[in-house]
């Protein structure tokens, strides 16, 4: 699976529309946060789960995936999944995960409101080093609404990356929108990347994780 990053309606690396491109095949699928299906030349119907995008190669990001959202999962040929709730994953889903031999990686973290939000920085941490280690890519990161848990995981890494904070921030609210929460964007900001400091500026380097292919 090769993915794509596309200018389309505001689409930058930073967040925005990707497209989705099987290698040496004659179709394209483009894939929003929107969660909107796509249909390939050979009639097959795609669902990507609710605020999908990429992160980088080898990592992707959504919402909660139901079985709507199986057979597009399936094109990105995963290795792992990084949960963040606490609640048991669906029967549905195990079995899904069973069948395509793809590892859970469970990292509870309470879905709470400000101003009660507790984010557990040990969890964070564990799952970002889940998430960097290339044995386990494709990854896909998710939590509910792929909004808040997601979006905080996901801008540790970017520090990771050497991202500047203007740039993590931008990230976050694209996908959060109208309910950013200060209270994460702290935890971002405060959160401590240097036991990370020898994680490449990118993980876009496909030999990487060949090697494990």
């Amino acid at each position: 699976m090769m993915m794509e990053f596309s200018a389309e309606n505001g689409g930058s690396r930073n967040g925005g529309m990707c497209r989705a491109a099987e290698a040496a095949a004659p179709w394209q699928l483009r894939v929003s946060f929107r969660g909107e299906s796509y249909v390939e030349a050979g009639g097959a119907l795609f669902t990507p789960p609710l605020n999908f995008a990429m992160v980088d190669y080898g990592i992707y990001r959504s919402g909660f995936p139901d079985s709507d959202n199986f057979s597009f999962l399936e094109t990105l040929n995963l290795r792992s999944i990084i949960y963040l709730c606490p609640e048991p994953y669906p029967d549905a889903n195990v079995e899904f995960l069973k069948s395509n031999g793809i590892q859970l990686f469970q990292f509870g973290i309470e879905g709470c409101k400000e101003p009660f939000v507790n984010i557990p920085e040990d969890k964070i941490r564990e799952a970002l080093k889940v998430a960097i280690d290339v044995k386990n890519h494709p990854v896909l990161i998710h939590c509910k609404r792929g909004k808040h848990r997601t979006g905080c995981l996901v801008g540790c890494l970017r520090k990771s990356q050497r991202w500047c904070l203007t740039s993590v921030f931008d990230e976050y609210q694209r996908f959060a929108a109208a309910k950013a929460r200060v209270s994460d964007q702290r935890f971002m900001e405060m959160f401590d990347a240097s036991a990370f400091k020898n994680s490449p500026k990118s993980f876009s380097v496909s030999k990487r994780y060949k090697e494990y292919a």
